[in-house]
This record gives C-alpha cells, structure tokens and sequence, in this order.
C-alpha cells in the first residue's frame, strides 16, 4: 500500500523517466514535467500525470524530485519564470539529484527554507537501467524530517539510500568523489584500449583478458563494449563529464589540493568536446587517440 502522498518529478530523461516509472509501479501518484513534450506525453501514456511546466505541477506533491543536468538547470526549474519553488505547499520537500557542488546544494537548502520547503541533497549513482528498476543508488544528506518527509519517493527509485550528515553538503560532496573516479577510470579504459590497438592487439581479446584480470574496473567492463560495438548512443555523454570533472577540480581549488589524474582525465574530455564529440556516449572520449594515433575503431552504430 501507499502512502496517499504525491510525487513530482522534474526531468524526464534516461534516470529521471527510469525514476518517475518507478515511482509509478510502486503504486505512488506520480507527476513529470521536461522540456521535452513528447517526454511528458510518453509518461502520461504510462499512467503518469504530466504537466507543461515546473509551476503546473508543484502543487499538487508532497515530494519533487529534481533530476536535470546541472546547478543552473536545477535553478531554472525550481526559481526561474515558470520555477517550481513560489507553488509548492508549505512542509514540501525537494530531492535535489543532480550533480552540482556541495556549496550550491548548501545554499539551496538554505533558501527552500525560506519558503518553508524541507531539502535533500540526494544526488544518484546507477543509471538509466537502475533507475528503471527503482534501485539506484541515494548519496544523501538532509534534516531527519527532510528525509522523512521524501521517504516514500527515496522508497520508489532506489535500493540504497545513503544518509551521510543532516544537512545538505557532504551527499553532493560524495557524489563529486564517486564522478572523480568515474571519470579517470572512463579516461583511462579509453587510453588503455587505445594503446592495445595501436599496439596490435585484437580489441575484443583485450576486453576479454583485462575484464577478468586485476586491471580492470567497473567502468571498463560497462565502458568497453560500447568501443567494440561502435556504439557511441549516449547513455552518459562526453559533456557531463566535462561538467562533472569540472566540480572536481573547482572542489580542489577550494580546498586548494592538487588533482593530477583528475585534471588529466578533464583534459581528455574536453579534448573529446573540443573535437564534436561532446554529445556522444562517454566512452566517445578514445576517439581523441583515433584523432591523433589514426588508431582503427571497431565500426557500428553512429
């Protein structure tokens, strides 16, 4: 059984129409709003509510998930002309799920309190196929009635909720370290996949050595088969890794501690955008040594 409570979400792309679905195969009143509206029209033919607008849908829940690129898209959509935040209930509560620095997770929970809205800082780890299933992983961090008042929405789209302090901050923070990883790892599997073909080895007995041998990685046994399908459909692009290890490193200058492989790896993305590459899947970024080695890459998919 449900709660009766009503939950919004705001961005329906791969994690957040995986998120809202999940919520609605949980039994939980589910409205979605995107940019997009064939996206809304896909979610309402799936039994959920849609809404033209951030502004349309705000009243009607109890908890708003937000799950959009960045900090100014979470701004534009919680405050800009048509914003969620000035028509949400009194005691609401926001789940901020997008990557963006701890300092402006810190400072939006401070002014959501000013409408006597309640915040977790919740960014997510598990992409689009967890996200269908309702099993990603929360990296969060709120007041305890922040996180009771979202926690039939946390209930319907993950499997981990992680609770790492009770106010916003250190879930942002986390998240910052989970995408420094990822990132340098993506790098290096592209780099290493690189030199094995410049070198002459096969890149299908490659994958298969290094995935059951101690080099490996999560993101290379995800990341590879994508190089040897030639499949570069985005499923995390280049440039949310440009973004991403953007904040790592201004994370770093705040701190003022060095970053050597994570300015490397930013390095190599934005090399990867720099060359029209910045939409494609995140894996696209081992075509900076097809561009400069003339390496040859398994064809498939554009």
């Amino acid at each position: 059984m449900t709660s009766g409570k009503i939950a919004g979400v705001i961005g329906l792309g791969s994690m957040g129409m995986g998120a809202a679905k999940s919520l609605v195969a949980a039994g939980v009143e589910t409205w979605g709003t995107d940019v997009r509206a064939e996206s809304v029209a896909d979610f309402a033919a799936n039994d959920g509510k849609g809404a033209a607008s951030p502004a349309e849908l705000a009243p009607h829940v109890d908890a708003l998930l937000v799950l959009v690129v960045n900090a100014d898209q979470t701004e534009s959509v919680l405050f800009g002309e048509t914003g969620a935040v000035p028509h949400m209930k009194k005691g609401a509560v926001v789940v901020a799920s997008s990557t963006v620095p701890a300092a402006y997770a810190r400072d939006l929970e401070a002014r959501l309190a000013e409408y006597g809205i309640l915040m977790v800082d919740a960014p997510v780890s598990g992409g689009a196929a967890k996200a269908a299933t309702g099993e990603m992983t929360v990296m969060g961090s709120a007041k305890p009635e922040a996180f009771e008042a979202a926690g039939f929405l946390l209930d319907g789209i993950a499997s981990k909720v992680y609770r790492l302090g009770d106010q916003a901050g250190p879930g942002s923070t986390v998240k910052t370290i989970n995408q420094l990883l990822a990132g340098v790892h993506i790098a290096a599997a592209a780099e290493a996949m690189a030199l094995g073909i410049r070198a002459g080895v096969a890149p299908e007995d490659l994958f298969e050595v290094i995935s059951n041998s101690a080099g490996a990685s999560w993101m290379f046994n995800n990341r590879v088969p994508h190089i040897l399908e030639g499949d570069y459909a985005p499923l995390s692009a280049v440039n949310i890794f440009v973004k991403d290890l953007g904040i790592v490193l201004e994370t770093g200058k705040q701190l003022t501690f060095p970053l050597p492989l994570s300015a490397a790896a930013h390095q190599q993305f934005l090399g990867a955008a720099a060359a029209g590459l910045g939409t494609e899947d995140d894996s696209a970024v081992i075509k900076v040594f097809q561009k400069l080695a003339g390496i040859d890459l398994p064809e498939g998919k554009s």
